[in-house]
């Protein structure tokens, strides 16, 4: 697949995907947002593919969205370009391999919301963070009022929204919103140390575990307990369950086969 606006290698069952316009800080226009989506669908199919990182070229890990475009648009376009951001961020965020955001520098509005998709965030050191919307007059279209309450509380992530403030990557950290923060210079280092780490894993139980967390998370205790017990139940149909427990008994390292 040819892609203009990202980069997408693979290293060690490990998929890179950074946003590579860095003049315009990697702003989210609807051309870069349909490419996001061909490329999401080609990581998922691509069983080489472990785990996924998302960075960014140059001072941005995504900026926001592209202003140029919208300043444009009306209700109707406005509503069709929010619901294709929040579409493939959504498809991100549901997609069973887990997803490291290795945030390098400005994740706002638009940027922020896909950090938030993620599974997991790391930070570099001169990361920031925002939801500056207010200040152009519209609100965070990609689902930003729904994820953030979700990840630092409801009171934090209208202070956030209301006043349109930006946030370090300290802040974000303390609040939640970041995992870790490391070196600016070790930052994909880390994030690769992690992918490795989740790629050494039984992979069907890695996959089982985001789906129970994420559908969990999102429905009522009850019924997140029978979508726990189901889904532990079919991972003692796999060989991968045989192969872990085995190599546990035996005190040597599990060869899991994705089986």
């Amino acid at each position: 697949m040819k892609l203009k606006n990202l980069l997408l290698e693979t290293k060690d069952e490990i998929g890179i995907l950074s946003f590579n316009r860095p003049k315009t800080l990697n702003a989210l226009n609807s051309e870069i947002l349909r490419e996001l989506d061909l490329a999401v669908d080609e990581i998922i199919s691509n069983d080489e593919i472990k785990v996924l990182i998302l960075t960014g070229e140059g001072k941005a890990f995504v900026a926001g969205a592209d202003i140029t475009q919208m300043k444009g648009l009306n209700a109707q376009q406005g509503r069709n370009f929010g619901k294709l951001g929040a579409d493939v961020f959504r498809k991100i965020e549901l997609m069973e391999k887990p997803v490291i955001a290795a945030v390098n520098g400005f994740a706002l509005g638009g940027g922020c919301e896909l950090a938030m998709c993620c599974d997991i965030r790391i930070a570099g050191e001169k990361a920031k963070f925002g939801q500056p919307e207010v200040g152009l007059g519209i609100i965070p279209g990609f689902n930003g009022t729904l994820r953030l309450p979700r990840i630092v509380g409801i009171a934090k992530a209208k202070e956030l929204i209301f006043t349109g403030g930006m946030i370090d990557s300290a802040e974000a950290e303390k609040i939640g919103l970041v995992n870790k923060i490391v070196k600016q210079d070790q930052l994909m280092q880390e994030a690769i140390k992690m992918a490795k780490s989740i790629a050494s894993n039984a992979q069907i139980a890695v996959k089982h575990s985001k789906v129970a967390i994420n559908r969990g998370f999102e429905t009522d205790l009850e019924t997140a307990m029978e979508i726990e017990k189901d889904l532990f139940g079919l991972c003692f149909a796999t060989e991968d369950q045989v192969e872990g427990m085995t190599a546990f008994v035996e005190k040597r390292k599990p060869k899991f086969t994705n089986k």
